[in-house]
Protein backbone atom coordinates (compact mmCIF):
# COMPACT_ATOMS: atom_id res chain seq x y z
CA UNK A 1 0.00 0.00 0.00
CA UNK A 2 3.00 2.31 -0.52
CA UNK A 3 1.31 4.29 -3.30
CA UNK A 4 -2.04 4.63 -1.55
CA UNK A 5 -1.28 7.99 0.04
CA UNK A 6 0.15 9.65 -3.11
CA UNK A 7 -2.90 8.49 -5.06
CA UNK A 8 -5.24 9.56 -2.27
CA UNK A 9 -3.61 13.00 -2.10
CA UNK A 10 -3.83 13.45 -5.87
CA UNK A 11 -7.49 12.51 -6.00
CA UNK A 12 -8.46 14.48 -2.89
CA UNK A 13 -6.71 17.69 -3.93
CA UNK A 14 -8.12 17.22 -7.43
CA UNK A 15 -11.59 17.97 -6.09
CA UNK A 16 -10.52 21.42 -4.98
CA UNK A 17 -8.79 22.27 -8.25
CA UNK A 18 -12.19 22.36 -9.91
CA UNK A 19 -15.07 24.76 -9.21
CA UNK A 20 -17.40 21.75 -9.30
CA UNK A 21 -16.32 20.81 -5.77
CA UNK A 22 -17.23 24.22 -4.38
CA UNK A 23 -20.53 24.20 -6.25
CA UNK A 24 -21.31 20.79 -4.75
CA UNK A 25 -20.56 21.96 -1.21
CA UNK A 26 -22.66 25.11 -1.61
CA UNK A 27 -25.60 23.14 -3.07
CA UNK A 28 -25.37 20.54 -0.31
CA UNK A 29 -25.28 23.16 2.45
CA UNK A 30 -28.16 25.15 0.98
CA UNK A 31 -30.20 22.01 0.37
CA UNK A 32 -29.60 20.76 3.91
CA UNK A 33 -30.67 24.06 5.43
CA UNK A 34 -33.62 24.45 3.08
CA UNK A 35 -35.05 20.99 3.69
CA UNK A 36 -34.55 21.32 7.46
CA UNK A 37 -36.25 24.67 7.93
CA UNK A 38 -38.79 24.75 5.11
CA UNK A 39 -39.72 21.12 4.47
CA UNK A 40 -38.81 19.55 7.78
CA UNK A 41 -40.76 22.02 9.92
CA UNK A 42 -37.82 22.63 12.24
CA UNK A 43 -39.47 25.45 14.19
CA UNK A 44 -42.93 23.86 14.15
CA UNK A 45 -41.57 20.77 15.89
CA UNK A 46 -40.61 22.97 18.86
CA UNK A 47 -37.77 20.57 19.74
CA UNK A 48 -34.05 21.09 20.10
CA UNK A 49 -33.08 18.26 17.76
CA UNK A 50 -31.73 17.69 14.27
CA UNK A 51 -34.21 14.98 13.33
CA UNK A 52 -35.53 17.03 10.41
CA UNK A 53 -31.97 17.78 9.29
CA UNK A 54 -30.95 14.13 8.97
CA UNK A 55 -34.31 12.93 7.64
CA UNK A 56 -33.62 14.33 4.18
CA UNK A 57 -30.02 13.15 3.82
CA UNK A 58 -30.93 9.88 2.04
CA UNK A 59 -32.75 11.92 -0.60
CA UNK A 60 -30.12 14.65 -0.93
CA UNK A 61 -27.35 12.07 -1.30
CA UNK A 62 -29.38 10.33 -3.98
CA UNK A 63 -28.41 13.04 -6.46
CA UNK A 64 -25.40 14.76 -4.95
CA UNK A 65 -23.20 11.74 -4.18
CA UNK A 66 -23.50 10.16 -7.66
CA UNK A 67 -22.59 13.59 -9.04
CA UNK A 68 -19.35 13.42 -7.05
CA UNK A 69 -18.52 9.80 -7.86
CA UNK A 70 -19.54 9.57 -11.51
CA UNK A 71 -16.19 10.88 -12.75
CA UNK A 72 -13.89 8.69 -10.65
CA UNK A 73 -13.33 5.95 -13.24
CA UNK A 74 -15.41 7.09 -16.21
CA UNK A 75 -13.15 10.10 -16.72
CA UNK A 76 -10.03 7.94 -16.49
CA UNK A 77 -11.41 5.58 -19.12
CA UNK A 78 -12.59 8.34 -21.44
CA UNK A 79 -9.30 10.24 -21.34
CA UNK A 80 -7.22 7.06 -21.64
CA UNK A 81 -5.27 7.75 -18.45
CA UNK A 82 -6.53 4.49 -16.97
CA UNK A 83 -4.08 2.62 -19.23
CA UNK A 84 -1.27 4.75 -17.79
CA UNK A 85 -2.50 3.93 -14.30
CA UNK A 86 -2.35 0.23 -15.09
CA UNK A 87 1.34 0.56 -16.05
CA UNK A 88 2.31 2.08 -12.70
CA UNK A 89 3.60 -0.10 -9.84
CA UNK A 90 0.27 0.17 -8.06
CA UNK A 91 -2.30 -2.53 -7.48
CA UNK A 92 -5.89 -2.08 -8.54
CA UNK A 93 -6.93 -2.47 -4.93
CA UNK A 94 -4.74 0.51 -3.96
CA UNK A 95 -6.15 2.60 -6.80
CA UNK A 96 -9.76 1.70 -5.98
CA UNK A 97 -9.32 2.41 -2.27
CA UNK A 98 -7.45 5.67 -2.89
CA UNK A 99 -10.15 7.03 -5.18
CA UNK A 100 -12.92 5.92 -2.87
CA UNK A 101 -11.43 7.29 0.34
CA UNK A 102 -10.54 10.57 -1.36
CA UNK A 103 -14.16 10.99 -2.44
CA UNK A 104 -15.42 9.90 0.97
CA UNK A 105 -13.13 12.40 2.70
CA UNK A 106 -14.48 15.15 0.44
CA UNK A 107 -18.04 14.18 1.36
CA UNK A 108 -17.01 14.16 5.00
CA UNK A 109 -15.78 17.75 4.71
CA UNK A 110 -19.07 18.80 3.11
CA UNK A 111 -20.96 17.12 5.94
CA UNK A 112 -18.70 18.67 8.60
CA UNK A 113 -19.39 22.14 7.20
CA UNK A 114 -22.99 21.79 8.40
CA UNK A 115 -21.70 22.38 11.95
CA UNK A 116 -23.64 25.71 12.21
CA UNK A 117 -26.76 23.54 12.47
CA UNK A 118 -25.34 21.96 15.63
CA UNK A 119 -24.47 25.38 17.03
CA UNK A 120 -27.94 26.67 16.20
CA UNK A 121 -29.80 23.83 17.87
CA UNK A 122 -27.60 24.10 20.97
CA UNK A 123 -28.27 27.83 21.10
CA UNK A 124 -32.03 27.29 20.88
CA UNK A 125 -32.22 24.52 23.46
CA UNK A 126 -30.49 21.62 25.15
CA UNK A 127 -30.32 18.81 22.58
CA UNK A 128 -28.89 15.35 23.13
CA UNK A 129 -25.55 15.85 21.38
CA UNK A 130 -24.90 12.12 21.56
CA UNK A 131 -27.87 11.55 19.26
CA UNK A 132 -26.61 14.31 16.95
CA UNK A 133 -23.16 12.71 16.73
CA UNK A 134 -24.81 9.37 15.98
CA UNK A 135 -26.78 11.05 13.21
CA UNK A 136 -23.58 12.40 11.69
CA UNK A 137 -21.97 8.96 11.90
CA UNK A 138 -24.96 7.35 10.17
CA UNK A 139 -25.01 10.04 7.50
CA UNK A 140 -21.29 9.65 6.85
CA UNK A 141 -21.55 5.86 6.59
CA UNK A 142 -24.52 6.14 4.26
CA UNK A 143 -22.69 8.66 2.07
CA UNK A 144 -19.82 6.18 1.81
CA UNK A 145 -22.23 3.47 0.69
CA UNK A 146 -23.72 5.71 -1.98
CA UNK A 147 -20.21 6.62 -3.15
CA UNK A 148 -19.04 2.99 -3.29
CA UNK A 149 -22.03 2.12 -5.49
CA UNK A 150 -21.24 5.07 -7.77
CA UNK A 151 -17.58 4.03 -7.97
CA UNK A 152 -18.81 0.72 -9.35
CA UNK A 153 -21.12 2.33 -11.92
CA UNK A 154 -18.31 4.69 -12.93
CA UNK A 155 -16.05 1.70 -13.64
CA UNK A 156 -18.73 0.16 -15.87
CA UNK A 157 -18.86 2.97 -18.44
CA UNK A 158 -16.85 5.76 -20.05
CA UNK A 159 -19.85 8.07 -19.98
CA UNK A 160 -20.21 10.10 -16.80
CA UNK A 161 -23.90 10.77 -17.41
CA UNK A 162 -24.63 7.05 -17.71
CA UNK A 163 -22.59 6.44 -14.56
CA UNK A 164 -24.61 9.10 -12.75
CA UNK A 165 -27.96 7.67 -13.87
CA UNK A 166 -27.00 4.11 -12.93
CA UNK A 167 -25.76 5.30 -9.54
CA UNK A 168 -28.99 7.16 -8.86
CA UNK A 169 -31.14 4.19 -9.88
CA UNK A 170 -29.26 1.64 -7.76
CA UNK A 171 -29.13 3.92 -4.72
CA UNK A 172 -32.81 4.79 -5.15
CA UNK A 173 -33.72 1.10 -5.11
CA UNK A 174 -31.61 0.64 -1.97
CA UNK A 175 -33.43 3.53 -0.31
CA UNK A 176 -36.86 2.18 -1.31
CA UNK A 177 -36.13 -1.21 0.22
CA UNK A 178 -36.09 0.29 3.69
CA UNK A 179 -38.59 3.12 3.20
CA UNK A 180 -41.69 2.76 5.38
CA UNK A 181 -44.18 3.68 2.64
CA UNK A 182 -42.71 1.10 0.27
CA UNK A 183 -42.63 -1.67 2.87
CA UNK A 184 -46.23 -0.89 3.86
CA UNK A 185 -47.32 -1.35 0.26
CA UNK A 186 -45.33 -4.57 -0.08
CA UNK A 187 -46.96 -5.85 3.13
CA UNK A 188 -50.17 -6.26 1.13
CA UNK A 189 -48.52 -8.87 -1.09
CA UNK A 190 -45.71 -10.46 0.92
CA UNK A 191 -45.49 -12.18 4.32
CA UNK A 192 -43.97 -10.27 7.24
CA UNK A 193 -40.80 -12.39 7.17
CA UNK A 194 -40.12 -11.39 3.57
CA UNK A 195 -40.82 -7.74 4.39
CA UNK A 196 -38.31 -7.85 7.26
CA UNK A 197 -35.66 -9.32 4.97
CA UNK A 198 -36.29 -6.75 2.24
CA UNK A 199 -36.29 -3.91 4.76
CA UNK A 200 -33.00 -5.08 6.25
CA UNK A 201 -31.35 -4.66 2.84
CA UNK A 202 -32.30 -0.99 2.53
CA UNK A 203 -30.29 2.11 3.43
CA UNK A 204 -33.17 3.79 5.21
CA UNK A 205 -33.72 1.11 7.86
CA UNK A 206 -30.14 1.21 9.10
CA UNK A 207 -29.69 4.96 8.76
CA UNK A 208 -32.83 5.76 10.72
CA UNK A 209 -31.75 3.41 13.48
CA UNK A 210 -28.39 5.16 13.87
CA UNK A 211 -29.84 8.67 13.51
CA UNK A 212 -32.11 7.96 16.49
CA UNK A 213 -28.98 7.47 18.57
CA UNK A 214 -29.04 3.67 18.51
CA UNK A 215 -25.57 2.74 17.32
CA UNK A 216 -26.02 -0.96 16.68
CA UNK A 217 -23.04 -2.91 15.35
CA UNK A 218 -25.38 -4.56 12.82
CA UNK A 219 -26.09 -1.20 11.19
CA UNK A 220 -22.39 -0.33 11.01
CA UNK A 221 -21.61 -3.76 9.59
CA UNK A 222 -24.38 -3.31 7.01
CA UNK A 223 -22.93 -0.08 5.62
CA UNK A 224 -19.38 -1.46 5.79
CA UNK A 225 -20.56 -4.55 3.89
CA UNK A 226 -22.19 -2.47 1.15
CA UNK A 227 -18.96 -0.52 0.75
CA UNK A 228 -16.82 -3.67 0.73
CA UNK A 229 -19.01 -5.50 -1.79
CA UNK A 230 -19.28 -2.49 -4.13
CA UNK A 231 -15.53 -1.82 -4.05
CA UNK A 232 -14.77 -5.52 -4.59
CA UNK A 233 -17.01 -5.54 -7.66
CA UNK A 234 -15.34 -2.31 -8.75
CA UNK A 235 -11.94 -4.04 -8.61
CA UNK A 236 -13.26 -7.09 -10.50
CA UNK A 237 -14.68 -4.88 -13.26
CA UNK A 238 -11.37 -3.06 -13.65
CA UNK A 239 -9.45 -6.35 -13.66
CA UNK A 240 -11.69 -7.53 -16.47
CA UNK A 241 -11.14 -4.30 -18.42
CA UNK A 242 -7.40 -4.58 -17.84
CA UNK A 243 -7.34 -8.15 -19.15
CA UNK A 244 -8.92 -6.98 -22.38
Amino acid sequence: MQLFWPLFKREFLGYFRSPVAYVFIVIFLLSSVGTTFFLGGFYDANQAALTAFFAYHPWLYLVLVPAVGMRLWAEERKSGTIELLFTLPVTLTEAVLAKFFAGWAFLGIALALTFPMVITVNYLGAPDNGVILAGYLGSFMMAGSYLAVTCLTSALTKNQVISFILGVIICFVMVLLGWGIFTNVMANFLPSVAIDVISSLGFMTHFQSISRGLIDSRDIIYFASVILVALSLNTIVLETRKAH
